[in-house]
């Protein structure tokens, strides 16, 4: 058994796995605005909720630069007071058991790749699609993390006037007044302008496929996060795009939709 925790700026969760399914969970609020100590208590609060005997060890998915082999983050988003935490050391002396720490998309990828759509392919790209766009690489069937567990950060990569950030996540909506989440009801409605946005954010995440398939050239792409759940409203749009791609991998690549909201957990649970 093992513990896998997904830290974000909004909801913290932690799940309890056993033999590759999660047979307990918890979840609570992040105090984002408070103290590192506060977020840390709630961070601890929860592994102690879904903590039984037999719990081998305890990986943690944060969205931050990592330094994976001392457990340190640095910089978390959107919690400002987590600026360098030695989350490892911290967690290792209160529960006696090994910590592991990394990126939260890396995380996600990780529990795709062995639990989720991405089984079954030895190199594939996860990306998370939300506040912003995450990713990770699996390569040989192995999480490639790189020194900081950065890797594979394809949304920081220029785009028009931008970065693909810009185009493909949130930003997207910002800029049109809107959210994924009414943009979506509006399509659903029928609302034509609604219909041609999700096109033209479909066209963006077409050409960071392209992106990612010029960078890698995985067998898979898997897509998860918030904004993902509407790719019935922008999936037509995105793979006419990708066709577009000057090679043979256009056609064949599989890009795929997550279906599973805890593949963070499972991949965290997974961390060695």
């Amino acid at each position: 058994m093992r513990i896998g925790v997904d830290l974000g700026g909004t909801n913290i969760r932690a799940g309890l796995v056993e033999d590759g399914r999660i047979i307990r969970k918890a979840k609570a609020a992040c105090p984002a605005k408070g103290t590192a100590e506060e977020v840390l208590e709630t961070v601890a609060g929860l592994i102690s909720e879904v903590m039984c005997e037999g719990v081998e060890s305890i990986g943690i998915g944060v969205p931050s630069v990592v330094d994976t082999r001392r457990g340190i983050v640095y910089n978390v988003a959107n919690i400002p007071s987590w600026v360098e935490v030695p989350l490892k050391d911290i967690l290792e002396k209160r529960f006696g058991i090994p910590v592991h720490i990394n990126n939260d998309s890396n995380c996600f990828t990780l529990g795709e790749s062995r639990f989720g759509k991405g089984r079954g392919y030895s190199d594939m790209i996860g990306v998370t699609l939300g506040t912003g766009v995450g990713a990770g690489v699996i390569i040989g069937g192995r999480l490639y993390e790189g020194r900081n567990a950065g890797a594979g950060e394809v949304g920081c990569l220029n785009y028009l006037d931008k970065d693909y950030e810009s185009y493909c996540s949130t930003p997207f909506f910002v800029a049109h007044k809107t959210t994924g989440a009414e943009l979506a009801a509006r399509a659903e409605a029928g609302d034509t302008e609604a219909i041609a946005l999700w096109n033209e954010f479909g066209g963006h995440l077409g050409e960071l496929v392209k992106a990612i398939l010029f960078a890698y050239d995985p067998e898979a792409i898997v897509f998860g996060g918030g904004i993902a759940a509407g790719h019935p409203h922008f999936e037509a749009a995105m793979r006419e795009r990708i066709l577009t791609f000057p090679y043979e991998t256009g056609k064949d690549v599989k890009v795929l939709f997550s279906e599973d909201g805890d593949m963070g957990l499972y991949g965290a649970s997974s961390l060695q």
